[in-house]
């Protein structure tokens, strides 16, 4: 049985669902977004001081690829975390979640980068995908002109963010690099499927993210079935001999959310092909609580066991 909703979550969605659910699929992806930057904009928190923020454009698969690159207080060379922001594919930017890559930064210790990648459904799978790659072979190649070490580079992502990172894992295997020593995975989405006890159980509106949204982006990001038997866009796809060849991973979820089965799923397919994974579920939260860190302890927890990971898979 479901833990019952922690009270500060309980406190957040009950002023979060007074204006309505918060993705509108009935809408157009340009209205979802909007909405997204209001609710962004109508929660803003003083910003977690760092030591120094730049944006950069690098080339990419099709044209410039925007970069934020978060580097802390500390001698390098330093871990690199490439992060991708979630969103369902559709939303999202570098701005949405300034907050939380501020937060892995000081608290990891590392360098961060965010990447604002291509966007459905304007730009479908493998897009995304191909730039977030294309991000984590830049930073390997100028990872000392960062401040970094090219052999401690992670890659992180909260909801379809966490789904490209792991996706971006097994890119680099299979594109022989670069060579990477961490996945950090904040509530995946691992199948498109989308037919897990936790998707039935959280199929309506009220819990950040429903079993609608989750149908509602996969049908924005991929092109047809077939993208889902591929596990560069759902990685449950990927065979034992693929997930054998993944580097350690954090797989953090929450007991409230849609997302939960299937990312503990493939949290115990990776450790039955062999990788070193720690799996851990938030009891009383929903989909996104590491992002409402400010307004909740169990996301605050879920930062600090995020940031502890961070330190020890980059100790030099």
């Amino acid at each position: 049985m479901t833990a019952p909703l922690d009270p500060q979550m309980k406190a957040f969605l009950d002023v979060a669902n007074a204006a309505g659910p918060l993705f509108l699929r009935a809408e157009t992806p340009e209205q979802a977004r909007a909405k997204m930057m209001a609710l962004l904009e109508a929660n803003k928190v003083e910003p977690t001081p760092i030591y120094r923020i730049e944006d950069r454009l690098i080339t990419g698969p099709h044209g410039s690829l925007p970069l934020r690159i978060y580097t802390p207080e500390g001698r390098p060379p330093m871990g690199i975390l490439l992060y991708f922001h979630g969103g369902g594919w559709v939303l999202g930017n570098l701005e949405t979640h300034d907050g939380l890559c501020r937060n892995l930064a000081k608290g990891a210790g590392c360098v961060v980068i965010a990447v604002d990648y291509r966007l459905a459904p304007e730009h479908k799978f493998p897009a995304g995908l191909e730039d977030c790659y294309a991000a984590t072979k830049w930073a390997g190649e100028n990872a000392a002109a960062l401040g970094g070490d090219s052999s401690h580079i992670a890659v992180g992502g909260d909801s379809a963010g966490g789904t490209l990172a792991t996706a971006v894992a097994i890119l680099a295997h299979r594109r022989g690099g670069p060579r990477l020593c961490f996945q950090l995975l904040f509530y995946p989405a691992i199948s498109s499927a989308n037919d897990t006890p936790s998707q039935k159980e959280f199929a309506d509106d009220g819990f950040v993210l429903s079993r609608g949204d989750m149908n509602w982006f996969w049908e924005r990001y991929l092109n047809s079935p077939a993208d889902a038997k591929n596990p560069l866009a759902c990685p449950q796809a990927a065979d034992a001999k693929e997930l054998a060849a993944l580097p350690p991973a954090l797989v953090e979820t929450a007991s409230h959310d849609p997302l939960r089965d299937e990312g503990e799923a493939y949290a115990e397919r990776m450790r039955k092909a062999g990788v070193s994974v720690v799996a851990s579920r938030y009891d009383g939260v929903t989909h996104g609580f590491v992002s409402f860190s400010e307004l909740l302890d169990k996301g605050k927890q879920g930062l600090k066991q995020a940031t502890d990971a961070l330190r020890a898979a980059f100790a030099l």
